[in-house]
This record gives structure tokens, sequence and C-alpha cells, in this order.
């Protein structure tokens, strides 16, 4: 039944329809220190709904970004896949906009510099807005970008445009489904960007996640899942428009969308109006459209358990790889831990060392499927299957197996 008492994140809405239920889960990249931390590891529901005004899908829960963000450990440039795609668009975008030492290019939600680095490399000033110390410092002393540690906000933009700092592009990679005032966001990003500039920005495809259920996407720091309906009314209510959109592969499927204040004159181009209607054919409007999601969840859920039991009867031995968001919520949900799971390896220095939330499971380093040689990997990081692939080929070589988990269960 519709919740009355919930309103839209977007549109303030009430009767939001519930499409699925995840249960109480631990934050997915609250990592462990020492086993001891157990005892006061904090679980939050995980419930995801729909908004029918607006099309926002979105989860009902709201953890203070400062509990989320103020220490984090993602950090952008272990993923060579994501530092590859960051140069290509940097590369594109100085190019497109002929950006030079007079134009400034803003990142919301910069991390480590993966992408600010292109920009500067090749002369052209930027600015990053990171909330994470640890990550800032980061950016600041191993890259030299400038970097502000804050959360963006609408009094943040208006203080930089008070101090004339306007963008001329502003960034904002898988950031957006992070934010609870929604409309203050893209209020800021009217504020800060230059009469002529354009905002890129990048966000997980809801369709993508519906049709492929990759329902692993869902974690309490992801709060809302976007369609470019709901993104185009959202923008329209706050001073912007969008004038380009791409389907691209990344993380499991995402959009890249362009957006000029309301008042310029920035040329658009024919693909925003061409995938609406793609959205308005596919039924983004109809509640049908979204019913079936839990159905396949389910189901995908049973076969994976079913394998991993099966593997382990015959005695096989079983890790993980990619201790992520995305894996804590698969791992969770599914129930899946110690007495499965020998380990969960992981490139990452950051969380090497610690335990996964909930499940508890060790991260050892990558190394560690060549030195261990489990029978199978759980990859949980699924989304940079090839490149991980291509890390492991001694492990792969000398018999090894990926379980792989989305969009489909199968052994490769």
């Amino acid at each position: 039944m519709p919740d009355d008492s919930y309103q839209c994140r977007a549109c303030g809405g009430g009767g939001c329809a519930p499409l699925l239920s995840l249960g109480k889960t631990p934050l997915a990249n609250s990592l462990l220190s020492d086993p001891s931390d157990a005892a006061s590891e904090q679980r939050y529901p995980l419930e995801l709904v729909w908004c029918p005004d607006c099309t926002l899908v979105q989860i009902t829960e709201t953890i203070p970004p400062e509990t989320l963000f103020g220490h984090y450990v993602y950090f952008s440039s272990f993923s060579e896949t994501a530092v590859e795609e960051a140069r290509r668009l940097a590369e594109r975008t100085v190019a497109d906009r002929h950006l030079n030492s007079a134009n400034l290019v803003v990142e919301i939600a910069s991390n480590d510099g993966y992408l600010l680095q292109h920009y500067k490399a090749r002369g052209v000033p930027v600015l990053g807005i990171e909330p994470a110390r640890n990550i800032a410092e980061y950016a600041r002393e191993k890259r030299g970008i400038d970097t502000l540690c804050e959360f963006f906000t609408p009094d943040l933009a208006t203080r930089l445009a008070t101090e004339g700092m306007y963008a001329d592009v502003i960034h904002a990679n898988n950031v957006l489904a992070h934010v609870a005032d929604l409309n203050g966001f893209v209020a800021g990003l009217a504020t800060l960007l230059a009469p002529a500039g354009v905002a890129v920005i990048e966000f997980p495809y809801l369709r993508d996640l519906l049709e492929r259920t990759e329902f692993d996407t869902i974690y309490h720091e992801h709060l809302c899942y976007f369609s470019l309906t709901a993104i185009d009314r959202l923008f329209q209510q706050n001073g912007l428009r969008l004038v380009d959109v791409e389907r691209i592969a990344i993380h499991g499927g995402s959009l890249r969308i362009t957006a000029a204040r309301a008042d310029t004159s920035e040329p658009g181009t024919e693909r925003v109006t061409a995938l609406l209607a793609e959205e308005e054919r596919w039924g983004v409007h109809r509640a049908a459209t979204y019913e079936q999601f839990a159905g396949r969840v389910e189901t995908l859920k049973r076969e994976l358990i079913s394998l991993l039991e099966r593997l382990k009867q015959e005695g096989k031995t079983i890790a993980a790889y990619g201790a992520s968001a995305k894996g804590s919520t698969l791992l969770n949900y599914c129930g899946i831990g110690g007495e499965t799971l020998d380990f969960v390896a992981d490139r990452s220095t950051a969380k090497q060392g610690r335990l996964t939330p909930g499940t508890h499971l060790p991260i050892l380093p990558a190394q560690a499927l060549v030195d261990r040689m489990p029978d199978y990997v759980l990859l949980l990081t699924w989304n940079f299957k090839e490149e991980i692939f291509d890390q492991q080929r001694e492990y792969l070589s000398r018999g090894g197996r990926f379980i792989v988990p989305i969009p489909k269960v199968e052994i490769l």
C-alpha cells in the first residue's frame, strides 16, 4: 500500500508505493576495524519506494551525511576503468568547450582528484568539493588539487559565486543519488554555473537497475534512483534545462546528462527528447513497470544461494572479490557470510585489514586470490568485471573460476 506519511524527496508528493524491502542492513561502507566492533554495529531499514507523481524511485531512510561521508573508504583511483573514463571525459570536454587557463572546472564529490587531475594537466584551473576529510587531504597533498572539504549546499554555491568563482563546467559523478535535499542541490548548481556554463552529471540509470536486477546498487548512501523523466522535472523546477544525455556502460548502466541554466541559449540535442519519449513507451509512469522488480530480486537470491550451497557441499572453497558497497548489500540481503566465504579480496589499501559490514569477512589484498587459490570467487564488483578479469589473469590461468551474480548468476 502507498505510504501517505512519506513525502517524495523531489516533488513532495505523498502516496509513494513500496517496491522492495531489503530488511535492516548495516551502512554499506562502514568497514569494521576489529571484530569487537560488531557488538555496536548499527542496522537501518532499507526500503525502496516509487513516487507515481514524478517517477522518482528512492529509499525512505535518511542517514546523516556526516555519518556516511565524514570519513570515506572509497578511492576512485583504485579503479582503472573509472580513471580512464574520467580522462576521456575531460579531454572531450576541454575540446568541446574550448577550455583554457581562463576557465574554471568544479567537481562536486571530487574524491581523490581522479577526474580533475586530467583538467589540471591541460592547464585548466580546477576546484574540488569533497566532504570526506581523508580523501580531500589526499587530493590536495598527493595530486595538488585545490579541494574544499565541505558538502555542496546552496549556501556554499552562493558563497563561491559571491567570490566570483563561477564554474564554466561543473561535474558531479555519482553524487546526486546521495543527496537528501535534491532541490537545494540542483538550485545550487544553477547558482554556481557561469552564464554560459554547463553541468555534466552522471548517475546509475533506473531502467538498467530494474531490468538487470541490479538490487545491490541499493544502499543507504544511494537515496534516489533516477529516470531521465524524474531528472527533467527536478531540473526544470530549479532553473536548469537538459541539453544532452548519453547512456554509458559504467557501473552497470548510467546516464550522463548535460544541463545549462534555463535563461541561456545553450543549444540542445534531440537525444533528450528521444530518451524521454522512449521512457514513456517503456512505462516510466506505469506501476507495472516497477512491480515485478521485487520478484526478480528474490529469484536471483534463491539461485545464488543454491549455487553456493551446492559448491560447498562438493567441498569447494569460495572467496569473494571487491569489498564494495554493492557487495555489502548483496551479502547482507542474501545472508552470505563466513559459513560460505573464506575472505574478500580488494585492491584498496584503505580497506585491507578490515572486516566487511554485517558479514565480518576479512578483507585481504587482491594477491590473496593467487596465494590461496580458492576454487571459486564471488565477484561482488561485477560492474568492473573485465578490468578485474584482466588483473586476475594468473588466478584464472591456474584454474580459478569467478561467479558473477548480476544481471544473472553464472560461472565464468
